[in-house]
């Protein structure tokens, strides 16, 4: 048994962050993790694909651009680049990290075992057993979501990890889904020269993204050579020398590699949740300070991830930031501020949470959708410009094709939500974020002046939009 002020499950971005912040407070900490340090995000997630896209998307770009006219992508040099961006799947940096941050680091599988207790299995079947003065942190993330039926498991198909660390090109790859890692990986795949169908159980793309941006998307990955089958589901697959997967309108498809980006589900199921009174393979619920809700006593946190509040891994650096402020004040008997947006209250994640899709265009959305706000019953006014026609747009690309819009409180005459969809658009994330968890006025956002010829300038074309239209749309109408 060794004894610590806090014992965090989990070694990635968030793990890291909640480590980091209960050190700095003088709080021991230790913390757990089975593979790599730095988590999904470093070598299997956020990084990889990037990497993938980056080039793919400046290409693509740059074809467009009068006076460059760019050779093919170099396969190998992208995945090369992929490779570094990705540590070469070696944790050293990042354990040397947590060594000079002052955490410690024990490598092996680890489960609850009773309220503050946490048993850690390593490679050599040895046991050591950890024991929390204060906190057990549970940052374990998600895993790739496997449909039930039917049943892909001899198919040895792709999931997320492998389609951001494949070695080569495959000449056909069919991805089953329509979300973010989908689309992404259809975008990079395809222009390293796969040949890509996206079988898609619903009607579009992203469901949980505004319909105007999907369907951008969508028009440009059919543009670009990708076969879109939309509500169509796999009915039975086999796999001898290839993939063979037949299709609910009766067709068969036949591809090199299967891609299963059909969801995420908590890295839950071997934590030992049993010995405290949880179920297994649930998501961790917790309330605005990430305590686990059904939980005898406040020992046990839930960040990131595996409470189900915000799937990005920027998120669950920000629930960390929280968490490990909390468990610190608590250990030293101070009180809590328990009103939004102080430094003990998630918030964020459930009224701005940023998130870019890396596709050609690009998504950028933060706050409210205009499906989100008529499913909560709330009255908003909506506000839409083509953003090909800033100037900044001409400037970026010719025949620049994107959109945006902001959904508006018309009592408070506050940003709730904004979405825009087109080239270079993540960059303008940032400033609707601000514009939304700041509370700004319009009558204040008149005065932040854009750049010009910047594709800023589409916010200073919003607002004129909405004071010159007399009736503007609004949901509930």
């Amino acid at each position: 048994m060794r004894i610590f002020d806090v014992v965090v499950i989990g070694a990635g971005p968030v793990g890291e962050n909640v480590a980091d912040r209960t050190t700095a407070a003088g709080l021991d900490t230790v913390i757990v993790e089975s593979e790599l340090a730095g988590g999904e995000c470093s070598y299997w997630a956020c990084e990889p694909s990037k990497a993938l896209l980056r080039p793919a998307l400046l290409h693509a770009e740059a074809r467009g651009m009068p006076g460059l006219n760019p050779d093919p992508l170099d396969v190998a040099a992208v995945l090369r680049h992929r490779d570094r961006m990705s540590g070469h799947w070696n944790d050293q940096s990042q354990v040397r990290w947590l060594r000079e941050a002052g955490i410690t680091l024990v490598r092996g599988h680890g489960r609850l075992a009773g309220p503050r207790t946490v048993e850690v299995t390593g490679a050599d079947g040895a046991v050591l057993r950890l024991s929390a003065r204060h906190a057990v942190a549970v940052c374990t993330g998600t895993r790739a979501a496997l449909p039930p039926e039917p049943d892909f498991s001899a198919l040895q198909p792709w999931t997320s990890r492998e389609a951001t660390s494949a070695t080569r090109v495959p000449p056909r790859l069919a991805i089953v889904g329509g979300g973010v890692v989908a689309v992404e990986m259809a975008t990079a795949w395809r222009a390293l020269g796969s040949r890509v169908t996206l079988v898609v159980r619903e009607p579009g793309l992203l469901p949980r993204t505004e319909r105007f941006a999907a369907d951008l998307v969508a028009d440009a990955l059919r543009a670009s050579g990708v076969e879109l089958r939309f509500d169509t589901t796999v009915t039975a697959a086999t796999r001898t020398d290839d993939v063979r997967l037949e299709l609910s309108d009766g067709e068969v498809l036949c591809a090199d590699e299967l891609l299963l980006a059909t969801g995420r589900a908590p890295r839950t199921d071997d934590l030992g949740l049993e010995t405290v009174g949880l179920r297994p393979g649930s998501w961790l619920l917790s309330d605005d300070t990430y305590a686990v809700l059904g939980v005898t006593g406040t020992w046990l946190y839930a960040v990131g991830d595996v409470n189900q509040r915000a799937l990005l891994t920027h998120q669950g650096k920000y629930q960390a930031r929280i968490a490990g402020a909390v468990i610190s004040d608590r250990a030293r008997h101070l009180p809590l501020d328990r009103g939004p947006w102080s430094p003990h209250t998630g918030t964020a994640d459930r009224v701005a949470v940023p998130q870019v899709v890396f596709t050609d265009p690009e998504i950028a959305s933060v706050g409210l959708t205009t499906a989100d706000a008529a499913n909560e019953g709330r009255d908003v006014d909506i506000v839409d410009y083509d953003l090909g026609l800033v100037a900044g747009a001409h400037q970026h690309s010719p025949g620049y094709v994107g959109r945006a819009r902001i959904l508006l409180d018309p009592a408070r005459g506050t940003v709730l939500g904004a979405t825009f969809a087109g080239r270079g658009v993540a960059e303008l994330l940032q400033s609707a974020t601000f514009a939304i968890t700041g509370e700004i006025p319009l009558d204040r956002l008149w005065h932040a002046v854009p750049a010009f010829p910047t594709l800023s300038e589409v916010w200073l074309r919003l607002l004129e939009t909405y004071r010159d239209t007399a009736a503007p749309l609004r949901t509930g109408r």
